[in-house]
């Protein structure tokens, strides 16, 4: 097979999958008969060919996919203009403890929080696939160890957790710390919902819209320094 004919098949193969792909699925594509390296080579090549389309083709934590950019975003929305799951103060918190902090214990969090985390919130998070028990302490209890997702960086565009922006300085309290560098992925990475010629059913909801909108959520969220049950998304 000739690398212009192997370059179509990755592209369609890349539009029409709902997930990311990786280098094995794609080796997998072509029955093992094409090496890593070159399927590189031609991820570099097609990340080129739509460098100024409306599209790109990003690496992401769990693999490749081809996703709207920054710039299409409020276009996009007016297609499905429906507000995306809102997440309170306190799950937002609880977020970007796990994923400044970890591996973390639920009592570890608590105790960055200063206030007890009510079940509903780690619940909402492992049911959205963004945090995950890796294991568990060696200390009384053997208490779970909390860590993200590869589900949570592709949902933030990102292919590594190297990637999320770095916190404030150690002074201020380490849960606002990581809230507001989180907040700061909004201007950064781009919209992470797959480009409509794919088969995704559903776009994901976007972690950084609740994370950008989350001081102007009705008054009814609870403050910093209280947790209730919420409704899972």
């Amino acid at each position: 097979m000739n690398m212009a004919e192997a370059k179509r098949i990755l592209e369609a193969a890349l539009m029409c999958s709902a997930e990311p792909l990786s280098l094995q699925d794609m080796r997998r594509l072509f029955d093992e008969a094409i090496g890593a390296d070159t399927l590189r080579r031609l991820l570099d090549e097609l990340q080129d060919d739509w460098a100024h389309r409306g599209v790109e083709l990003t690496r992401l934590a769990s693999g490749w996919r081809f996703q709207s950019r920054p710039e299409m975003r409020p276009y996009l929305d007016r297609l499905h203009p429906e507000k995306p799951p809102r997440y309170s103060r306190a799950t937002l918190e609880t977020l970007a403890i796990i994923a400044y902090r970890q591996p973390v214990t639920r009592g570890d969090i608590e105790d960055i929080r200063g206030v007890t985390i009510n079940s509903a919130i780690i619940k909402q998070l492992e049911d959205r696939g963004w945090i995950e028990v890796i294991g568990h302490k060696e200390a009384p209890g053997r208490p779970a160890l909390f860590a993200t997702t590869p589900k949570f960086l592709d949902d933030l565009g990102l292919s590594s957790l190297d990637e999320l922006p770095a916190i404030g300085t150690a002074a201020d309290p380490a849960s606002r710390q990581a809230l507001e560098a989180l907040e700061a992925l909004d201007a950064m990475t781009p919209a992470n919902d797959p480009v409509a010629m794919t088969t995704h059913p559903e776009a994901p909801a976007s972690l950084l819209t609740d994370l950008a909108e989350t001081d102007s959520v009705d008054t009814e969220l609870d403050p910093l320094s209280t947790d209730r049950p919420e409704t899972a998304s």
